[in-house]
């Protein structure tokens, strides 16, 4: 009889058992580059509000494969989904900003141009994507229109061969510094994507500041002052609103992968801190109140990476339906950040102190809740599909 393995409490159901080799080598290259290149430093960032150097970041994440992780060819990785899952992961245990900057580059704005593009775009844009040399950004919520894309402003009108855009767009991740936006427009036709280069005339780009989350990340607003595009700028097959939310789709399933990143590290920091705070005269840890709440929190968070797991393997499969996404998302993501608000309340005063990276991450995922969709929009596209019956415009 085999001999029965210790209890793990970094990995309370042995879920490291149920990875192959590749998926534990990724995500050990993923863990030790944000070690050494966003953990000593992040916490400044935040507290400065900057990204001082993403485009540097950018490179490296693309030497590393971590753009476009899960497309084939262009200079893409075509890696699996749960192995792109474990990256996001443990970037966002560094900083949800960082892995936002890979979700973005990678599952909106590459996904878009893989998925919608023609093949003289894909060529374009693409391997430079994937290297990290050219940033993208994705275009979609405007000042007016988050929730509900089909009431968008921004309009694409044919002016002979070319096209002509005009609109804004706003908390467009990475937009400042992206190369190209990935602009989605209203026009005659229906919803249109656009491949707008940041250097387009009538285009503008400007970052907002004064945020009290995702401070380690850039995000913009964009101007599209009678943009002059060639037809070529056209993503040929993205028509109507299906193409731009099949691109957050993809997109949410590296926000459920990512959120756990976030919980898991408060998580880690509330068990160090109960093992060495004291309190009339033992560690808190030793209280029963302090160990339910460990445990409580251990739970849902074994419980999310079973979830984000399962979802990766239908996804690798060909089986994942957005629906399934919705669910993982409004779980995954709900659960995470009642896991570090549960972990501030355990360091108490410290909880709240940039030395700790409780608050930093709590106040990220109060962003990650709302963005690529609210809780309450996963609630209503899971009550559709359970009872048939559209909520929406009701």
């Amino acid at each position: 009889m085999p001999d029965r393995p210790a209890f793990d409490p970094a990995d309370p159901l042995g879920i490291d058992e149920l990875l192959g080799d590749d998926d534990l080598a990724v995500r050990a290259t993923a863990r030790r580059w944000a070690a050494d290149r966003v953990l000593p430093y992040v916490a400044d960032w935040y507290e400065r509000g900057e990204l001082p150097d993403p485009r540097g970041l950018a490179r490296e994440l693309g030497a590393m494969g971590a753009l476009g992780m899960p497309l084939r060819g262009y200079g893409c990785a075509g890696a699996s989904a749960v192995q792109y899952g474990l990256v996001c992961l443990e970037l966002e245990a560094a900083d949800s900003g960082i892995r936002s900057l890979v979700s973005v580059q990678g599952s909106l704005a590459m996904y878009a141009i893989h998925r919608y593009g023609s093949e003289e775009q894909r060529r374009a844009w693409l391997p430079g994507m994937a290297s990290g040399g050219t940033i993208g950004c994705f275009a979609l919520t405007e000042p007016d229109h988050g929730s509900d894309p089909s009431g968008m402003r921004t309009r694409a009108v044919r002016d002979g061969g070319d096209w002509v855009l005009t609109g804004r767009k706003m908390w467009i991740t990475n937009g400042s510094i992206a190369d190209v936006a990935v602009v989605w427009a209203r026009t005659d036709e229906g919803v249109r994507g656009f491949l707008v280069p940041a250097a387009t005339p009538g285009f503008t780009a400007h970052t907002i500041r004064h945020k009290g989350s995702l401070r380690a990340s850039v995000t913009s607003e964009l101007v599209l002052d009678g943009v002059r595009l060639p037809a070529g700028a056209a993503l040929p097959e993205a028509r109507g609103l299906r193409a731009p939310l099949s691109c957050l789709s993809h997109a949410r399933y590296g926000i459920v992968w990512g959120a756990l990143g976030a919980a898991r590290t408060c998580f880690r920091a509330a068990l160090e801190y109960a093992g060495t705070r004291e309190q009339f005269g033992r560690p808190i840890g030793a209280f029963q109140l302090t160990q339910a709440k460990l445990a409580d929190m251990a739970v849902e968070l074994e419980k999310g990476l079973l979830l984000a797991l399962h979802l990766g393997r239908r996804m690798d499969a060909g089986r994942l339906l957005p629906e399934q996404v919705s669910l993982g998302k409004l779980n995954n993501v709900r659960e995470a950040l009642d896991i570090c608000r549960t972990a501030r309340t355990v360091l108490g005063a410290n909880g709240i102190s940039w030395e700790y990276p409780v608050m930093r991450h709590m106040a990220n995922l109060e962003t990650v809740l709302t963005y690529e969709g609210t809780s309450e929009m996963h609630q209503l596209v899971l009550g559709k599909a359970l009872t048939g019956l559209d909520a929406f415009r009701g």
